[in-house]
């Protein structure tokens, strides 16, 4: 299975998971090989939004770590990246703050 990986992915996986030189390769590589361990669903993790087509790969390495991605014909496309809770580790970058960032980008297509 071909592996593609967006812009936004490799930025969320720099922030959460490693500061490596080549994110995209790195990703694609563990993406591939979860993916050959049968670790891909479409049962999204807990709040999750569940966007439809999805699919969702748990990492090999890193247990807490979800990839968001869709399929594209013979192709897998890592749109994100997401961090369950209640993993053995709690995610790096705590759920309020991703919250917080959901309600401005709310806030900004109401229009007043």
């Amino acid at each position: 299975m071909l592996v593609a990986v967006t812009d936004h992915a490799v930025e969320r996986f720099r922030q959460r998971v490693a500061g490596t030189l080549d994110a995209r390769t790195e990703i694609i590589g563990r993406v591939a090989r979860a993916v050959d361990a049968g670790r891909l669903t479409e049962e999204p993790p807990p709040g999750a939004t569940a966007a439809r087509g999805s699919v969702y790969v748990r990492d090999l390495i890193d247990r807490s770590v979800v990839f968001v991605c869709r399929r594209e014909g013979a192709e897998l496309l890592v749109v994100t990246l997401w961090e369950r809770e209640g993993g053995v580790a709690p995610p790096r970058v705590p759920r309020r703050y991703t919250d917080a960032l959901k309600r401005d980008d709310e806030r900004r297509r109401d229009p007043d």
